[in-house]
């Protein structure tokens, strides 16, 4: 089966690399050093409607379908990490909110989110949760017709602009999702900074001392908070993030490429060397085999197949660990210069590694694909093996 885009994909695509070439690629290091993001550039996105992608559009959005937002992710992710990990977690609240919101929520915050107007981060991980993302410590409780939180978040991409956040807590001992706006009494902002990548990303630490929300701002049910609103809101985000990583790898082949192209060592362009070419090829294949990953499980996703989760999960993985070596190997043959942020390469490795870490750990994808790869070899044998006349009995 040949997996080729679509005329409309195609041009969208174009549409992406025009923009990202344009109004990011050029500026991406200099806001890396700043660690911010102009709201010009914000307001610039909001108006190309790609904070509003994947929402349907009745309620403002792009609606488009997931090849297409995997496709904008990767060339963001090209321009930079920072920056696509503004779509990342601003779409995953959108897409939380769209699909476990009730009608007055939708109908209130989804065209806000849609058209930029306001900016929504995802607050799950704490100073002592992060894999375990079910055991958060935040708590809330409703007293009289609110509800109120204490605890701490931390590593929030864009805590430090957002304008809602959605809260994870445990509320009656059940983990539970609530939206926080930025001027709810008794909540806070901490900015964060020097992290080791995505270092655009505005990231915050948020407080909660007998933060004050309204009872209407509880999202789904009590309980609904990990399994469902959380795990769905990750799985978007997971993508999100491995079309990202893809970017990130042939921004590396692109430096690369450029690179050798124009340095000279022992009389000839690096090119020509042997082990050179066989980096450069190393690269273009596993860019490939990553950016193929990410298509299949955008098509899943949009014929909703159940295998999309496990299949986003194996293209995270796959996409990300593969940006990391191409990154690390980027530098090395950049040699001395891919050490200094004269480069972008330096850049592209610190940013690939915090890819590894968000929206489920290399280890937390490793655990997930051998679970699934396991029970996929069970049910097989028990079906078509010598156990299959006892399971048709039973």
């Amino acid at each position: 089966m040949k997996i080729e885009l679509s005329a409309q994909q195609k041009k969208a695509q174009a549409e992406f690399k025009a923009f990202v070439n344009q109004e990011i690629f050029p500026y991406a290091g200099e806001w890396d050093r700043q660690e911010l993001t102009p709201p010009e550039l914000i307001k610039k996105i909001a108006q190309r409607g790609f904070l509003g992608a994947i929402l349907p559009q009745e309620y403002g959005g792009q609606a488009m379908d997931m090849i297409t937002y995997g496709i904008l992710n990767e060339e963001m992710g090209r321009g930079c990490s920072s920056i696509r990990s503004l779509l990342t977690v601003h779409n995953m609240v959108a897409h939380a909110l769209c699909k476990w919101g009730n009608k007055s929520q939708k109908e209130y915050w989804l065209p806000k989110l849609a058209s930029g107007e306001i900016i929504a981060a995802f607050a799950l991980s704490e100073p002592n949760v992060g894999s375990d993302a079910k055991s958060v410590e935040t708590t809330a409780a409703l007293v009289d017709d609110a509800y109120v939180l204490n605890g701490q978040k931390k590593w929030i991409t864009y805590g430090q602009i957002a304008d809602v956040y959605l809260v994870f807590a445990q509320c009656e001992g059940k983990p539970t999702a609530f939206l926080v706006e930025k001027h709810s009494p008794g909540f806070t902002v901490k900015p964060m900074s020097g992290i080791l990548g995505v270092r655009a990303s505005m990231s915050a630490e948020l407080y909660f001392h007998n933060c004050q929300i309204p009872r209407e701002n509880l999202v789904g049910r009590l309980g609904f908070g990990f399994a469902y609103i959380a795990a769905s809101a990750l799985d978007y985000g997971r993508y999100s993030v491995a079309a990202g990583c893809v970017g990130i790898a042939q921004a590396c082949l692109e430096a690369c490429i450029k690179y050798t192209n124009e340095r000279k060592q022992f009389g000839v362009y690096l090119k020509e060397h042997q082990l050179i070419r066989q980096k450069i090829t190393q690269m273009i294949a596993n860019i490939k085999a990553a950016r193929l990953l990410c298509y299949q499980a955008g098509y899943l996703k949009d014929i909703n197949d159940p295998n999309s989760i496990i299949e986003t999960a194996i293209a995270k993985y796959f996409a990300s660990t593969v940006a990391t070596k191409i990154a690390n190997d980027a530098v090395q043959l950049h040699g001395g210069n891919g050490c200094s942020s004269e480069y972008p390469v330096e850049r592209y490795l610190r940013d690939s590694k915090i890819m590894e870490i968000i929206e489920g750990s290399t280890q937390i994808q490793e655990i997930t694909i051998a679970e699934s790869g396991y029970q996929d070899y069970l049910f097989a044998n028990v079906t078509t093996g010598l156990d299959k006349q006892l399971v048709e009995r039973t």
